[in-house]
């Protein structure tokens, strides 16, 4: 019976047992369950990633085990890996560091240091709850950078009539495009700005709002460029 988990190509007298294979992948799904609970602290993720950081140490503990000692097929599975890349959609740098854990403990699962990876994972959760808990990162300038949009009629003239009020609430405002909307009666300015620390954000939007014409106006979290980390 035991038979049938040889491998046809097998050329070697070693090989990998049952009992092992069973031990190493059951050993990666739960250090792999064990990342993908903490990676929700303090953060929205999807069902999807949940399930992909859950399971991916599995896979590339399969992977690593079957190739071990083989140089050909080893470059073939750095080339599939470095595939994925390029056709999953770009995510956040956090979302690049959990899954490169989840890799990694895959990988020294697959190497049968089941011990290590158990440590590698509890290091890193751990490390990934505290700088969560202490929002590690958030401080500064970056937590007063926003994104504003705002919409003015078509016959005013919008270069410089904001900047007093740039002047007393902000410490940067950057004009970043400007937009034709409703058939062309209307500009759509955005920006990105940093509030000064003692700002009130009511107030800004109020003083933007005696400009505008009480238009629309949107002030929210700064948005990340296209690719960046």
């Amino acid at each position: 019976m035991l038979d049938l988990f040889n491998g046809l190509f097998e050329t070697t007298a070693s090989s990998i047992s049952v009992a092992n294979f069973l031990l190493c992948v059951v050993s990666a799904l739960v250090l792999g369950l064990a990342l993908s609970i903490p990676a929700g602290f303090k953060n929205r993720v999807s069902k999807s990633f949940s399930l992909a950081l859950a399971l991916l140490p599995a896979a590339v503990c399969v992977v690593i085990m079957l190739v071990n000692g083989n140089i050909g097929a080893g470059v073939a599975v750095a080339g599939a890996f470095g595939l994925v890349r390029f056709r999953s959609a770009a995510g956040t740098a956090r979302d690049i560091v959990l899954i490169f854990t989840a890799m990694g403990i895959g990988l020294i699962t697959g190497m049968g240091y089941i011990a290590y990876a158990a440590l590698f994972t509890v290091i890193m959760a751990g490390m990934y709850l505290l700088y969560t808990a202490l929002n590690f990162g958030e401080g500064g300038k970056a937590a007063r950078e926003r994104t504003l949009s705002v919409t003015i009629p078509e016959d005013l003239n919008y270069c410089g009539v904001f900047e007093p009020v740039f002047a007393e609430y902000t410490d940067e405002a950057r004009r970043l495009k400007v937009k034709t909307t409703n058939l062309g009666t209307m500009f759509r300015l955005k920006y990105t700005v940093t509030l000064k620390k003692d700002a009130d954000e009511k107030a800004f939007i109020d003083a933007l709002r005696l400009l505008n014409g009480n238009l629309e106006i949107l002030l929210q979290d700064r948005e990340d460029a296209a690719g960046e980390l």
